[in-house]
């Protein structure tokens, strides 16, 4: 039996399950996150699916495919979420956010832009732990690092869709212990000369396993 079909025992909404997806290509990822979606029923329960990346480049709906520079043979993907170009590879944490929002607060939708902050606070939380401070930006949506020698290097990446029921998936992307060479072939997010940094840079060296689980869970209390 896969981890996809390892699922934890059925539970009423609004709770979530995680799901271990392990090493999958983005396709795969990308069509199992549709399909899911489109299929969906009052009782799917809604899931937050942990996966980790072999090289490749996604482009958001509206991206300028000039922001990649020179992609090196690595993937490049056009997608349905929101942003620019951004890069997954082995080392980082991504974590796919497959909720109804109606669900997370009954009286009134849970609003877009509330929602992108919910999920870069919960980065910020999961950063705090480690002794990293990350902030927002305005207008650029994401993570930096708010101080140090690395200040206003971006160390997580959003990327959404918000279909008109208020079903969402893709997701969120933190820099654990990474290559980061590939950033440099692109202009990141669609900003040239942005810099990207990752945990272990910042001297924090640790599991992309247990970083994994810690943002999932920062994600549930958020949400739940």
């Amino acid at each position: 039996m896969s981890s996809v079909q390892q699922l934890l025992s059925p539970v009423h909404p609004p709770s979530l399950q995680i799901i271990q997806r392990g090493v999958e290509s983005y396709p795969v990822s990308f069509d199992a996150m549709r399909a899911f979606t489109a299929a969906r029923s009052l009782d799917t329960p809604d899931q937050l699916w942990i996966v980790e990346h072999p090289p490749v480049y996604t482009l958001g709906l509206g991206a300028d495919p000039g922001h990649v520079l020179a992609p090196h043979e690595i993937p490049v993907i056009q997608t349905d979420r929101g942003g620019e170009v951004t890069y997954h590879g082995p080392g980082q944490v991504v974590i796919y956010l497959l909720l109804d929002l109606r669900r997370r607060r009954p009286a009134a939708r849970l609003f877009v832009r509330e929602f992108v902050q919910s999920i870069e606070q919960a980065v910020i939380d999961t950063l705090a732990a480690y002794n990293l401070a990350g902030e927002r930006k305005p207008g650029a949506p994401g993570i930096y690092i708010a101080d140090g020698a690395w200040q206003g290097a971006k160390i997580a990446a959003l990327g959404l869709k918000v279909k008109a029921s208020g079903c969402t998936y893709h997701g969120v992307s933190l820099n654990v212990a990474m290559d980061l060479t590939p950033f440099s072939w692109i202009n990141p997010c669609g900003y040239e000369g942005l810099q990207t940094v990752d945990m272990k840079t910042l001297g924090v060296d640790i599991a992309l396993s247990e970083m994994q689980l810690a943002l999932a869970h920062k994600l549930i209390e958020r949400f739940n």
